[in-house]
């Protein structure tokens, strides 16, 4: 019995000194969601640390007010996709000739949105709040994964590539949701998650002319 006892305390022993430390979190909710990935399998595990890793660079470096305040005011276009949806009912409104794809593309974007705050609602991963490092903007959830920010965004340049220059639109998507973890209120891996869902759907609106 006392050798059975032993190798559950050496077990358990091993599985405390394995186990990834977890950074110190201001939100209670927020630690237990950051404690869970760190303890998970080895691959979520590793997912975690990355996350962490970028995180901290985006968050820690690169800030002062002056560029803070232009990326708060350009991140919060993107709330509700409000941004681009302006831009695909604009597109519907002054290309006449091609409305119907305008319309077709601000209906994905529209549906990347309503899934991604669906799958918010059933992973309910909470969004970073690691100590000292304050989200610079605020949210109307405290859910983070995937990033509305980011599956709005890919989708409308998935769908609006069609009928304008995909670089610019791209370039902000990829902006728009860099901004996210800049802010920080997103781990990377939500803007990766929110970018395939938003590519994803994007392609399902894109009609070339």
């Amino acid at each position: 019995m006392a050798g059975g006892r032993n190798a559950v305390t050496t077990r358990l022993s091993s599985f405390a000194v394995n186990a990834a430390p977890v950074p110190p979190v201001a939100d209670p909710a927020a630690r237990r969601s950051l404690r869970a990935r760190l303890r998970a399998g080895p691959f979520a595990r590793a997912v975690a640390k990355v996350d962490l890793r970028i995180y901290r660079l985006l968050r820690e470096h690169g800030h002062d007010p002056a560029l803070e305040t232009p990326i708060r005011r350009f991140s919060s276009l993107g709330e509700h996709a409000a941004v681009w949806l302006a831009l695909g009912l604009g597109g519907a409104l002054l290309d006449r000739p091609h409305r119907a794809h305008w319309l077709r593309a601000t209906r994905s974007v529209l549906v990347a949105y309503a899934l991604n705050t669906l799958l918010k609602t059933v992973v309910r991963r909470k969004r970073p709040q690691l100590e000292k490092l304050p989200a610079l903007i605020s949210t109307p959830t405290s859910l983070s994964f995937p990033s509305a920010h980011a599956s709005s965004s890919f989708a409308a340049a998935r769908a609006y590539s069609a009928l304008l220059p995909g670089a610019p639109l791209y370039s902000a998507a990829a902006a728009m949701a860099l901004s996210r973890v800049y802010l920080g209120v997103h781990y990377p891996s939500d803007i990766v998650a929110g970018a395939l869902l938003g590519t994803l759907v994007g392609s399902s609106g894109r009609v070339a002319p």
